[in-house]
């Protein structure tokens, strides 16, 4: 799948994802995909796999993969619980 198309399909899946979630009395309301932006993209093959995140700040990010040989797509949800340095 082209980049373009593909990022325009998990850019709408996250959307449809959050703004089914909200609930209507959440301060944040409803996104659009103006609201969504791509952290990191990657296509090998016939394979394209995203992270995307929203400028809603309740630390979820979202992982989007399209398997070409399945014609299929995934969505995964995620909340950044933590972050902090390690010692090396």
């Amino acid at each position: 799948m082209e980049n373009a198309v593909f990022v325009k399909k998990a850019k709408k899946a996250v959307v449809d994802y959050f703004n089914s979630q909200a609930d209507s009395t959440d301060k944040n309301g409803k996104i659009t995909e103006d609201n969504v932006f791509v952290v990191w993209l990657c296509k090998t093959l016939q394979n394209n796999k995203a992270l995307l995140s929203t400028t809603v700040s309740d630390g979820m990010y979202y992982e989007i993969t399209f398997n070409g040989d399945k014609n299929e797509m995934y969505f995964d949800a995620y909340k950044k619980w933590k972050n902090f340095a390690l010692e090396v």
